[in-house]
């Protein structure tokens, strides 16, 4: 018996290119925190509840965004990187199809606080299971702040791989130590379960 193609609907077409990006709340630190690095941030601070299975938190003190890039921010193949073709060979930034922040938000709840340096005011968003729920201004540090919550919430067969507490807690600090042996003039810090977990501080020269 034939079968009929169907053209997927947008909720699932995300959920799939989802399970190319999120495949633990390892990959979310390390999405987030590569993000925060191309917004030229100077102190990062990643904040994980349960190993980051419940919660999820990245702080910088990067460029931030404009209250108009905020919805962009959270659409497919949406970037600042790319503009034509030819500039996928000069790309120097660790992402630029602008699928991250769309993929974690399609398997999780968002909240979003981003201001730049000379805004009077910043922008906070709010997103479950990819749909933006709430734009609004509000009051915030110059940078941008990332909460993600309720992951895999909406797709419980992916949360059945999750490993123990211990196990993705330690994914989760490997993706960030990784990053800060690469990237020594950068702050990151890292509090698990609201104690101080890491710290590497900023060094202006390797060599001293």
């Amino acid at each position: 018996m034939s079968k009929k193609i169907v053209i997927l609907s947008e909720e699932i077409v995300n959920k799939i290119a989802a399970g190319e990006v999120v495949e633990r709340p390892a990959s979310i630190v390390k999405e987030l925190l590569e993000n925060a690095i191309d917004a030229g941030a100077t102190d990062i601070r990643v904040e994980l509840e349960k190993g980051g299975t419940q919660s999820i938190r990245v702080i910088d003190n990067g460029s931030g965004m404009a209250r108009g890039d905020v919805p962009l921010a959270f659409q497919r193949y949406a970037t600042s990187k790319i503009h034509k073709f030819e500039d996928i060979s000069s790309v120097s930034s660790f992402g630029f199809r602008g699928e991250a922040m769309p993929s974690i938000a399609s398997v999780a709840k968002v909240e979003l606080l981003t201001r730049r340096k000379n805004d009077l005011e910043g922008t906070k968003a709010v997103l479950e299971a990819g749909k933006i729920k709430e734009i609004t201004p509000e009051g915030c540090p110059a940078g941008t702040q990332i909460s993600v919550t309720r992951i895999f919430a909406n797709v419980p067969a992916r949360r059945k791989f999750l490993r123990t507490e211990a196990t993705e807690q330690g994914l989760c600090m490997d993706a960030v130590t990784r990053l800060a042996l690469a990237h020594p003039e950068i702050s990151f810090k890292v509090n698990m379960n609201e104690r101080d977990a890491f710290a590497a501080p900023r060094v202006k020269d390797t060599y001293e």
